[in-house]
């Protein structure tokens, strides 16, 4: 689905419909309070679980100078949090200097009821929870990936057919045994270059995993690929792209990579992740697995 812009609002490709009607009485007054703007941040964070601001500005506030940006961006923010929508994680990314720009947002139980949607990996409503750095910078990196795919697509790079974030990127399928294995991919995305549609698996490493971790997540990769439930659905295996977040994981995952069977290494690909957006774009040309 192509990016929607209508009054300078920017609007997720890829969310679901809006359900018609909230469940509760109170979530119901709240979403008629809402603007699109409003309904489009909501929506993107139950997509993507955690944006800093200045994600939230770039996907949401796409008009104007930079300073009007960053104040509609602060204004439109506060006032969701003013209505216990979201929620500010009580730590900046960026550090100080990153102003409120860098303060990190969740969608609260509350947000979630004005969606009508369950918590952010399937279960109950809840408070978005604190938790260590390195997972929120995890899941903020794929954020940062989303973003950049939703501005390579304004400048008319790419159409941004389809993205799933966790838990909608997940796949299962029977393991050897016949037991039920499910792979985790941090993100799918399928993609428009030209005339030329191409899909990919993301896994987003910070240098934090071992390199028998990455064996394992590779080897699982390879399974879902022997048992050929992807290409029956689509015709095609989409590559696994691996974005490496600095030198040290590289390293990591190029000692995993080379441990892999020879028929299988042609699935991965990897790339540091500053370049994911040009490797998936220049890729789309080059074929797809079968």
């Amino acid at each position: 689905m192509p990016l929607t812009c209508e009054n300078g609002v920017v609007a997720p490709t890829t969310v679901e419909p809006l359900p018609a009607r909230p469940r509760s009485p109170r979530a119901r007054l709240l979403r008629e309070r809402l603007s699109d703007r409003d309904l489009a941040v909501l929506q993107s964070l139950a997509m993507l679980r955690l944006l800093n601001g200045d994600q939230v500005q770039r996907l949401h506030v796409a008009e104007g100078s930079p300073a009007t940006k960053a104040r509609r961006a602060r204004t439109l923010l506060q006032r969701l949090a003013e209505l216990k929508l979201v929620v500010r994680l009580g730590r900046r990314v960026g550090g100080v200097r990153a102003g409120s720009a860098g303060y990190v947002y969740g969608l609260s139980g509350h947000g979630q009821a004005v969606l009508a949607t369950d918590g952010p990996m399937g279960g109950r409503r809840r408070r978005v929870w604190e938790t260590s750095p390195s997972f929120v910078g995890h899941i903020l990196d794929n954020s940062e990936v989303y973003v950049r795919l939703v501005e390579a697509e304004r400048d008319g790079l790419l159409e941004m057919l389809d993205f799933q974030a966790e838990p909608a990127a997940w796949r299962h399928f029977p393991g050897p045994s016949g037991q039920r294995v499910i792979l985790k991919p941090d993100a799918f995305v399928r993609l428009g270059v030209g005339e030329v549609e191409s899909s990919a698996f993301l896994e987003v490493d910070r240098g934090t995993e071992s390199v028998p971790t990455l064996l394992r997540k590779c080897r699982t990769y390879a399974g879902y690929w022997h048992s050929g439930i992807e290409q029956a659905a689509h015709s095609v295996f989409p590559r696994v792209l691996w974005l490496a977040s600095g030198a040290r994981s590289m390293e990591r995952i190029t000692k995993a990579l080379i441990q892999m069977p020879r028929e299988a290494q042609h699935l991965f690909h990897m790339t540091f992740l500053d370049s994911a957006v040009p490797i998936l774009t220049a890729t789309a040309l080059g074929g797809r697995s079968a």
